[in-house]
């Protein structure tokens, strides 16, 4: 079994127990770490606790200079991690590699270059920013390494130090960074990291009072739990949460673009992707055509090994996520939603694979239509005008991401700005990791990555003169 990493060293858990790490492609038991206890989570906070000084002392060079060869190790091990991502969580081999190694390598290579933080004059007074202090880091499993980029990053580039509770489903590719920071120079104690549950590790962290922060990223459910320990040491607290996202596309935009486009990326990482358009809002007069293109996108969509050149969609992370997702395709067929193709029919003997779905006929209120779903299963609404639209896109209690398609792109940002959420791709306009990222409403609080993110683990002071 594996250990924790605590102070510079990898470390037995006070725990006896452990979790099983599963390929979700063969359902074998891959590798095994520890279900970390709270005095794990004492041992982990005070190591940070006593590096934050000399951390946060350390002037934004230094941090840069290790941050950066940290990234530059990342890269050089990009395959090796890529090979682990696609073994524990299943994500196919191509995507595990340019998406889940080599664009956070490529964030953590920015937050090397942007470590420094002006001090502003305001009249009499210098505003100067601190670095918050010890953060909590919690992670998801669907973007293993990614997640714990987009905080562990911008945390120490700020002189924070950290303690990470990677998830305990899909954890390897968080080991391989503990042994990269540590090559690349960090002092110990600057990063730590406890595996294990959430209800135990999590809870253990959002709770201690010498945590100044905060950050988690999952469902909706857990953010409200992780939110409520937290207040009990007014902690500062980031939380990036789930998504219902709608890509709109306007009658004048290129329909069959916009559909292959967003059946993509309804289906990218096998649909675990918080911010996927999962709903795709068409024009009444150009449905049926929509419907069509996106049963034709869907058909290319090849379920299988990840390591398959063929494949384009891997299994889902465990049996609970499979379960999950098809308890919502029964649910959308029953409340009169038109299954147009996939369903509910495993497509392999062995692994938790689902097909790629697509539900047409969709109603606004639908369950399909209002609850994050986690899986390759996209809804299609009709609208009848632009403003009936906006409504729809703006009707569940998610605001993370969206899409607007139309053939004068002025237009289309005129929408997308009336679109109540954290990023919108405007006629496919690329993700860009040097954005910040997050969401309104139930889709969290605070940003994640660029300077936004930066500034999430800074406090600010004025000194009068």
């Amino acid at each position: 079994m594996r250990h924790l990493f605590v102070h510079g060293a990898w470390v037995p858990s006070a725990s006896r127990e452990a979790v099983a790490v599963v390929n979700p492609a063969t359902e074998e038991i891959i590798d095994q770490v520890p279900a970390g206890s709270p005095d794990d989570v004492e041992a982990a906070v005070a190591a940070a606790r006593a590096a934050f000084p000399s951390w946060s002392a350390a002037s934004p060079a230094e941090r840069g200079k290790i941050l950066g060869a940290a990234a530059q190790l990342l890269k050089e091990r990009a395959e090796r991690i890529a090979t682990t991502i696609a073994t524990d969580m299943g994500a196919p081999y191509g995507l595990a590699l340019k998406v889940q190694t080599l664009m956070p390598a490529g964030v953590l290579a920015w937050y090397a270059d942007n470590c420094e933080v002006a001090d502003t004059r305001v009249g009499n007074s210098l505003v100067v920013r601190d670095p918050v202090g010890v953060v909590g880091a919690i992670t998801p499993w669907n973007y293993p390494l990614h997640q714990v980029i987009c905080k562990v990053a911008p945390a120490l580039a700020a002189g924070c130090t950290v303690v990470l509770k990677p998830s305990e489903v899909a954890p390897l590719a968080a080991y391989e960074l503990a042994d990269v920071l540590a090559e690349a120079g960090l002092p110990p104690g600057v990063f730590n990291m406890v595996s294990g549950y959430g209800s135990v590790v999590g809870e253990a962290i959002a709770a201690h009072p010498d945590v100044d922060m905060v950050s988690f990223t999952g469902s909706t459910r857990a953010g409200r739990k992780v939110a409520a320990l937290a207040a009990e040491s007014v902690k500062r607290v980031a939380l990036e949460l789930g998504g219902k996202s709608a890509n709109v596309i306007l009658p004048d935009a290129d329909l069959q673009t916009a559909v292959k486009v967003g059946v993509a990326n309804a289906f990218i990482n096998s649909g675990q992707t918080c911010s996927a358009w999962t709903r795709m809002l068409v024009h009444w007069d150009q449905y049926d055509d929509a419907v069509d293109l996106a049963v034709q996108a869907t058909r290319k969509y090849t379920v299988g090994d990840p390591f398959d050149e063929g494949t384009r969609l891997g299994p889902l992370v465990s049996a609970a996520q499979r379960e999950r997702v098809i308890r919502y395709v029964n649910r959308g067929q029953e409340e009169g939603a038109r299954l147009v193709i996939g369903g509910v029919d495993a497509p392999l003997d062995r692994g938790y694979f689902v097909e790629p779905t697509v539900f047409a006929g969709v109603a606004p209120g639908m369950t399909i239509e209002q609850e994050e779903i986690f899986g390759p299963v996209l809804a299609i609404i009709p609208f009848g005008t632009e403003d009936e639209a906006v409504e729809i896109a703006n009707g569940t209690p998610y605001g993370l991401a969206g899409a607007v398609w139309a053939g004068d792109e002025d237009h289309a940002a005129q929408v997308a700005r009336r679109l109540r959420t954290g990023q919108v791709a405007i006629n496919g306009g690329a993700f860009n990791p040097a954005a910040p990222f997050g969401g309104y409403k139930q889709s969290g609080v605070g940003r994640e990555l660029g300077q936004q993110g930066l500034e999430e683990y800074l406090e600010v002071k004025s000194l009068q003169f």
